[in-house]
């Protein structure tokens, strides 16, 4: 608390030095301006030797602070101390000084001016230095001292004037308002102060929350993708292997629940990713109308098999070719067609995309249209709030975590545009994504995949499950699949036989897996420069760049997706027969 306290009367004092340096130039101004009045009106021919001094000290206030910047900080407080306590005090009394030969004027209105002096001043020096009462102390004090003496002045140069003793009255009035204005000041800013300091330490507070939430969401997520890999890639061995249809009803049913699982975890992430700030979108080339075509191709199904009409309505206007996030842009759409197929009973949803080019910029917009209940008007407002469904009855019977919308609309925010909604009155709900791309040339046609059957994987996972699922996923792909149960019996491996790619877990006790990795890097052995695919529970792109700096080839994420994984193989292998090696492992044999 005393720290506090200590870091909160520094900054106060910055604040008064700094409001005095900014005024400077004001008050040589104002000391210019009052010289050149009295001159012309009350030919006052020595004002302006009153004047030149008060400038003076402005000006070895300006240059001391300049000079004393680069000296120790011993010096810097000795002066900061000087600036609050005594140079106020020289500047207030030279300045105030003219007061006393306009009181003692016999020229009209000369009182007055010396009276409209010294209360300007004062309020000057409540309002520049109001967060500091040092320093108003100091600044002060002459000018009060001056309004307790220009009484006197006024007297004798006026014996015979009653009003001079008033003098004495309005004096006392003048220093009690400046005092309760300087008071009511200080307190405003000590509170507004207070106020700054106890929002920062909120700040840091939530801060911390949010990390410590996205640290645990992480951990839960890594502890989760474990038995979900091993359910869905069980679930899909059984469905090729049994003959029986009631058995592959079954694990069709496993497989069904392990992506649902699958699902509600990734939206749990993806929120805490986007709570946290940490979401981000990629710009690549993609094909858009193909893009669509083959997210709604996806839903024809079960749009078939529940008796609607899914249609496609304005595809064909579309630029083929433009840069932006392809996975992003389908991840919404996919929630939005699934939210469509899942509140319609009968009719049709009907997607309309439309594009607008304004130079490179295409400004994309899908409207998914359904012919389901609607929305009520009540509801509206709740559907983009987090875990909210829009009745129990829906919760129960559909499911969800009360996510999707929310996660979508901040996802098209990313991509530069928003998602909306409105529910006609003739029924149905209309959804609206929008979003900024770019014009994009069509890639050169990539080279055909490699086939991947006889491939020799070490699969290094510290996790049985995690080892056998692998194995499972890798069976029917014809890939020959060697087991390590950590690093260093990886390594040793490694030393000892030849592979042809290496599926390196990530997060592993002991020697994890870009560990690892580098330690590979730097032997000598066959397997040098093997291609080696990080397998890991992380969605964070920060970890794929660590995996990346480590030497590592590529990535894959848990829970297993077959295709994914064939992707990934089909990807290091292909680099691997034409030569080619990712820029990190160019830069580390260059160096």
């Amino acid at each position: 608390m005393a720290l506090m306290s200590a870091a909160m009367e520094r900054r106060r004092t910055a604040h008064a030095l700094a409001s005095r340096r900014a005024n400077t130039s004001l008050r040589l101004i104002a000391a210019f301006a009052i010289a050149l009045i009295l001159d012309v009106f009350i030919h006052l021919r020595w004002v302006w030797l009153w004047a030149a001094i008060y400038a003076s000290l402005q000006f070895v206030e300006l240059w001391g602070w300049r000079w004393v910047r680069g000296r120790s900080e011993r010096a810097q407080a000795l002066w900061r101390r000087l600036t609050i306590t005594v140079l106020p005090v020289l500047t207030s009394t030279v300045f105030g000084f003219l007061s006393l030969p306009l009181f003692a004027s016999q020229a009209r209105f000369a009182p007055t001016l010396g009276g409209m002096l010294l209360a300007g001043a004062l309020l000057n020096v409540v309002v520049i230095n109001g967060s500091q009462r040092a320093a108003i102390i100091s600044a002060s004090t002459p000018y009060v001292l001056y309004l307790l003496i220009v009484p006197l002045v006024a007297r004798s140069a006026n014996p015979g004037s009653p009003l001079a003793n008033a003098l004495w009255f309005g004096a006392l009035l003048l220093i009690a308002t400046v005092t309760i204005a300087a008071h009511t000041l200080h307190t405003a800013l000590r509170a507004e102060a207070e106020a700054k300091d106890e929002a920062e330490r909120r700040r840091h507070e939530a801060e911390e929350a949010v990390a410590a939430k996205s640290a645990f969401v992480a951990m839960i997520s890594h502890e989760l993708r474990t038995p979900i890999s091993a359910i869905m890639a069980g679930a899909t061995r059984l469905h090729s292997e049994v003959p029986e249809a009631s058995s592959k009803v079954q694990a069709q049913l496993i497989a069904d629940a392990g992506g649902l699982m699958r699902g509600l975890l990734n939206d749990l992430l993806d929120f805490s990713r986007l709570e946290a700030g940490r979401m981000s979108v990629e710009k690549a080339p993609f094909n858009l109308r193909q893009t669509i075509a083959d997210t709604v191709r996806l839903w024809r199904p079960e749009a078939t098999r529940k008796g609607l009409r899914l249609r496609v309505k304005g595809a064909a206007a579309l630029p083929r070719w433009v840069a932006g996030d392809a996975m992003r842009l389908r991840q919404v759409l996919n929630n939005l067609l699934s939210n469509a197929l899942k509140f319609t009973t009968r009719g049709e949803i009907t997607v309309a995309p439309r594009a607008e080019i304004e130079g490179s910029v295409v400004l994309l917009s899908i409207e998914v249209i359904d012919t389901g209940p609607g929305i009520p008007e009540a509801a509206l407002s709740r559907l983009f709030t987090p875990f909210e469904q829009l009745s129990e009855a829906i919760a129960r019977h559909h499911g969800g975590s009360g996510l999707g919308l929310v996660i979508s609309r901040e996802l098209a925010r990313l991509m530069g545009g928003d998602l909306s909604a409105s529910s006609p009155s003739g029924g149905g709900a209309r959804f609206t994504i929008t979003a900024r791309l770019e014009i994009a040339e069509a890639p050169a046609d990539a080279p055909q995949s490699p086939l991947i059957a006889d491939l020799r994987v070490l699969v290094v996972d510290d996790h049985l499950v995690n080892r056998r699922a692998l194995e499972l996923v890798l069976e029917p792909l014809g890939v020959r699949a060697t087991l390590a149960e950590s690093a260093e019996q990886a390594l040793e491996l490694l030393q000892s036989e030849v592979f042809d790619v290496v599926l390196m877990d990530v997060y592993m006790p002991g020697m994890d897996g870009r560990a690892a990795t580098q330690r590979l890097r730097a032997s000598g052995g066959p397997n040098q420069d093997v291609p080696v695919i990080a397998v890991t529970a992380s969605a964070n792109p920060k970890d794929w760049e660590t995996c990346a700096a480590a030497g590592m080839n590529d990535h894959v994420s848990k829970p297993i997706d077959p295709f994914e994984l064939y992707s990934a193989l089909a990807r290091v292998t292909s680099e691997g027969a034409s030569g080619s090696r990712p820029p990190e492992a160019e830069a580390r044999s260059s160096g």
